[in-house]
């Protein structure tokens, strides 16, 4: 057992867990101060006010078998749920940078044959044991940047032995890091070389092919698509979402990022956990989501590094839907996990309040990647991954502080982590 004590400000305490936080409850942020936390068998166990909790405080504190932590006046917050990354990549793409400060668009890198076609040569070249040393490099990255929860796309392979490939390596950091990690076929990210003129063919190949062999191995929890202008159709989408459904693979899709591209309304048509990126949202697009389950994820990384516009969250909020944020750490358009950052972006460019863009990397996160019953939150029987900041004077520091390092200590499955 390991009890944190001298908690400053615990963050997003739940007695009764909720689902996701949407509209005018994304404002709200429940916080109990001068505050412990016990953790048992990975889980949480309890927490409560150090100054109200009387006996049962001294009891614990008075227990051998109980390991102590000291937050020394930090606060402490769930760990961040990071609901859309690409995590699993080889190499880097920082030539590419160049050519964005040179002016070339995302869409003329692609052109080029940079880009994602790009990250699948390189990623095609490297074997799979390299391919999960390097991204077991980017797991630890993020957990000691606060993330405890990821979902991981593949999406860079685009040939059946590649993608298969991508998901194992997925498979692997699942069981060799302490992440909460869910994992997403990607095969239609991109139209590979070989196909130019020929999507429809690649498309059968994905249908046929590579949903059968992913499904096979129980390699994938989801399915995605890449439905935007120059990349895969409305029908495209759907005729994928559709296979995927059959194999029990519920949708989570790239959507609206390039134009109106009707990725959002697909989405909500097969009942995807969630549409992502989403910079071109109408009302149209807010009415689907708001009859829906489909949780609208915002990627403001993406945005910040490609130059975009930035998808309206400010309409989205004011109009009752929830709304999550995710890093969409990958090589190419958001090379970075940092989900403080991420917090920061989606105050200074979304417009989005503290409150809002805590409940949008925590509770929403995990919605948005289907582990809401175990992480987003501080609750009883929730997995006691957590991590402690440094002092600071309140939560709204956090976003506010974007360039610094304010993480003093983290928790995963209830056992203090070790960076040395």
């Amino acid at each position: 057992m390991l009890l944190i004590k001298n908690i400053k400000k615990l963050v997003q305490v739940e007695e009764v867990p909720r689902i996701r936080v949407a509209g005018k409850e994304m404002a709200n942020l429940s916080v109990l101060e001068n505050a412990w936390v016990l953790i048992k068998n990975g889980l949480i166990a309890g927490f409560g006010r150090m100054d109200e909790s009387g006996e049962e405080y001294r009891t614990m504190a008075s227990n051998g078998n109980i390991e102590h932590v000291d937050a020394g006046g930090g606060l402490v917050f769930p760990s961040f749920c990071d609901s859309h990354t690409h995590l699993v990549y080889s190499g880097s793409r920082e030539i590419e940078y160049i050519d964005k400060i040179r002016g070339l668009s995302y869409e003329e890198i692609a052109r080029r044959g940079g880009g994602i076609l790009n990250s699948a040569k390189l990623l095609q070249q490297t074997s799979e044991d390299e391919l999960y040393n390097q991204s077991l490099q980017r797991a630890w990255e993020i957990i000691m940047m606060g993330t405890g929860a990821v979902e991981i796309k593949s999406g860079y392979g685009l040939t059946p032995e590649d993608e298969i490939k991508m998901l194992r390596v997925i498979r692997r950091l699942k069981e060799t890091t302490p992440l909460i990690i869910r994992s997403s076929f990607l095969g239609a990210h991109a139209l590979p070389a070989e196909y130019k003129g020929r999507r429809k063919e690649y498309v059968d190949l994905v249908v046929n092919r590579m949903i059968p062999m992913v499904a096979g191995e129980n390699l994938a929890d989801y399915i995605d698509v890449f439905c935007d202008r120059g990349f895969f159709s409305v029908e495209d989408t759907e005729r994928i979402l559709e296979a995927g459904n059959k194999y029990g693979l519920r949708g989570k899709l790239h959507a609206n990022e390039l134009d109106y591209s009707g990725g959002i309304q697909a989405g909500v048509k097969f009942k995807a956990l969630s549409v992502d990126h989403l910079e071109f949202t109408g009302q149209k697009e807010i009415d689907a989501l708001l009859s829906s389950d489909t949780m609208p994820t915002l990627l403001p990384g993406a945005a910040f590094f490609l130059g975009m516009d930035y998808p309206p969250a400010r309409k989205m909020i004011e109009a009752g839907l929830p709304v999550a944020l995710a890093s969409d750490y990958n090589p190419g358009s958001s090379p970075s996990g940092n989900m403080k950052f991420i917090m920061s972006l989606g105050c200074i460019k979304l417009r989005m309040v503290p409150e809002e863009v805590i409940n949008a990397v925590s509770v929403n996160g995990a919605y948005a990647m289907g582990v809401e019953k175990i992480a987003g939150s501080v609750a009883k029987g929730k997995k006691a991954n957590l991590f402690i900041t440094k002092p600071v004077p309140g939560y709204e520091f956090i976003p506010y502080a974007y360039g610094s390092n304010l993480i003093d200590k983290v928790i995963l499955n209830g056992k203090k982590v070790d960076f040395n």
